[in-house]
C-alpha cells in the first residue's frame, strides 16, 4: 500500500511538472505598441494673408514604448498656405516628417483670401494614425484710401 501511494504521489508530481514546463514558453510579452490621441489648444478662427497661426498639440500616450517613432503628415484641402514646425522645417502636403517630442508647435501662415482649412495626421510606426483638423476664416483687412 505504502508503495502504491508513493508511485500515485510520483505520477501526481510528474504530471504537474509536465503541465507546468508546458506552460512556460521563452518569449517574453512586451506590449510594443499603444494607442494614442492628439490633443490641441483653442486656435485662433480668422487670419489675413500672410499672418501666421501657431498650432499647440501634443501626443497623449496611453502607454509608453521607447522605440515608438511618430510622424506627421498634413492636407490642405481648401485655401492656400503653408505650415511650418517649430524648429523651421516647412512641410509639404503628404510627405512624412518624423516628430521628435510629444509636444510640439506647428506654424501656419495664409496665402489664400478664401477658407482655410488644413487636416493634420500623426501616426506612429505601428500604423495607428489620428487626425485633426483646423479651419481659418478670411480677415479682411481695411485699408484706409
Amino acid at each position: 500500500m505504502k508503495k502504491e501511494s508513493q508511485q500515485l504521489l510520483f505520477g501526481v508530481y510528474a504530471i504537474a511538472i509536465v503541465l507546468l514546463l508546458s506552460a512556460c514558453n521563452n518569449q517574453l510579452d512586451i506590449q510594443q505598441h499603444y494607442p494614442f490621441t492628439l490633443s490641441a489648444m483653442p486656435v485662433q478662427k480668422s487670419i489675413v494673408i500672410k499672418e501666421t497661426a501657431e498650432i499647440r498639440m501634443q501626443i497623449i500616450r496611453e502607454g509608453y514604448f521607447e522605440e515608438t517613432i511618430y510622424s506627421i503628415r498634413y492636407f490642405q484641402p481648401d485655401g492656400k498656405g503653408v505650415l511650418k514646425l517649430s524648429n523651421g522645417t516647412t512641410l509639404t502636403p503628404n510627405d512624412l516628417y518624423e516628430l521628435t517630442e510629444d509636444s510640439f508647435r506647428l506654424y501656419y501662415t495664409s496665402f489664400s483670401e478664401e477658407q482655410q482649412k488644413i487636416d493634420i495626421y500623426v501616426e506612429d510606426s505601428f500604423g495607428q494614425i489620428e487626425q485633426l483638423s483646423f479651419s481659418f476664416n478670411n480677415k479682411k483687412v481695411e485699408t484706409d484710401n
